[in-house]
């Protein structure tokens, strides 16, 4: 633990953990720039790999911009209803000063429920956060999509519905320990982003999957991915980035965080010898690219259990998920909708794992004010009927409400390229360059 500065009477300030909160942002930050435009860059064929980085780099730029505006307020401000903070509280971040003992968001709030990071700390993690998220949802609309529409929805989405979900869970909402599922129930446990982040991209990913609908010729030509080892490069990095995701969340330098690091390594190291098992009893050979989105489909299942369950619950989790995850990849072929790269069979489906064996696994440490000890630790069935009952909710919210925005936009600007421009190469539709400068537009895959 680092030395303690004192800012004013009231609020202390913790060198090492306030070092390690923004070390962490650095590191979740790579999980969207480079980790996840190298990974689904990578998968998506030659004529849309640009286009695919930029919409990870897009969502940087907006989100970025708008979290500073109003996200951060809606997300941690002063409640509303229980579904948002105040936007206007701190618009901008004006007034936010963890010096400033009157500030509502500074102390334990602002760290996370750990004393001793200033709130500008907690500011610039959480927005990490927002924008992996958003960016997340960008897998199941490769090959289609145009950079303009793209941009909007992002910045209608994070205000719509990232930011209110995250007020809900972790800034004093209705999902938290004083909302009607803790009165239900018991508080729903969520570490660093099951609902908040993988069942909502997840479910974001399905619903816009099917408002845009299938790229031209799914299902009847090859969609290969065009680079393996950036695929195989953006999984190494995301897992990673994720040890500032997970142990990051922990809000300090402390056990937890500990805790949180080696059950974020062996869940995933875990999910990626299941998903190659799967494999190999399903087609006879364990793929690159599948123990690579199983890697994947680790961290996302045990991003929501990570610093409330033990290294075996890990185990048993990242096992859960490298199955279910693999088996689930193949569903959009016989449901006929197209995520382009399996946000829901990996994020939805990661997500869901996560977040209800954590109501399973979950063991009578570190549990939040108002939840119980998971059913294998004799806490009976409320964490579990308050887990899923959270999920759930994620999924109406967020479905609902994607399906609105979709569909808006679909009317008014369109989402698709026009489709010469799909066949022919998207990038150099978009964004008039492609990434392999030796290989003709006519001959683009």
């Amino acid at each position: 633990m680092g030395d303690v500065v004192v800012l004013a009477a009231d609020f202390e300030v913790n060198a090492g953990d306030t070092a390690w909160i923004l070390t962490s942002a650095t590191l979740v930050l790579l999980m969207t720039v480079p980790a996840l435009a190298f990974f689904y860059g990578g998968l998506v064929r030659t004529k849309s790999v640009l286009n695919m980085m930029m919409l990870s780099f897009g969502v940087a730029g907006v989100i970025g911009i708008i979290w500073v505006l109003w996200g951060y307020s809606m997300s941690f401000g002063s409640d509303v209803g229980g579904l948002f903070g105040n936007p206007a509280e701190l618009f901008g971040l004006t007034n936010l000063t963890a010096a400033d003992p009157s500030n509502p968001l500074a102390g334990d709030l602002a760290s996370g429920g750990v004393g001793g990071v200033p709130a500008w700390a907690w500011v610039g993690f959480q927005a990490t956060f927002a924008v992996i998220t958003v960016a997340l949802i960008s897998g199941s609309l490769a090959d289609r999509v145009r950079f303009g529409p793209w941009l909007v929805f992002v910045g209608v989405w994070g205000t719509l519905v990232y930011f209110p979900l995250c007020h809900m869970v972790w800034g004093g909402g209705m999902l938290g320990s004083s909302g009607w599922v803790a009165e239900l129930f018991a508080t729903p446990m969520d570490f660093a982003g099951g609902t908040v982040v993988h069942i909502n991209a997840g479910i974001a990913g399905l619903v816009l999957a099917i408002v845009i609908g299938k790229r031209q010729g799914f299902g009847k030509v090859p969609m290969r991915p065009h680079n393996v080892p950036f695929v195989m490069l953006g999984s190494a990095l995301l897992w990673i980035g994720w040890f500032g995701f997970n142990a990051g969340s922990a809000g300090g330098a402390n056990d937890q965080a500990g805790l949180a690091w080696v059950n974020t390594f062996v869940a995933t190291a875990t999910a990626a010898m299941a998903w190659a098992l799967t494999e190999k009893i399903k087609d006879g050979k364990p793929t690159s690219v599948g123990v690579a989105s199983g890697v994947v489909g680790g961290l996302v299942a045990i991003t929501p259990a990570a610093g409330f369950v033990s290294p075996l619950g890990s185990i048993a989790i990242g096992a859960v998920a490298g199955v279910l995850c693999a088996l689930a990849v193949g569903l959009k072929f016989k449901l006929g909708y197209d995520d382009s790269l399996d946000v829901v069979g990996v994020h939805l489906v990661g997500g869901l794992v996560g977040t209800i064996l954590t109501g399973v696994f979950a063991t009578e440490n570190n549990l939040w004010d108002g939840a119980q000890p998971g059913l294998f630790y004799g806490g009976g069935f409320a964490q579990l009927g308050a887990q899923i009952t959270a999920a759930l909710f994620a999924i109406i919210y967020t479905g609902v409400l994607t399906a609105v925005i979709g569909l808006i936009i679909k009317a008014t600007m369109g989402w698709r390229v026009p489709e010469a421009e799909e066949v022919s190469g998207i990038d150099l539709a978009e964004h008039g360059e492609t990434a392999y400068e030796t290989i003709t537009s006519g001959r683009l895959n």
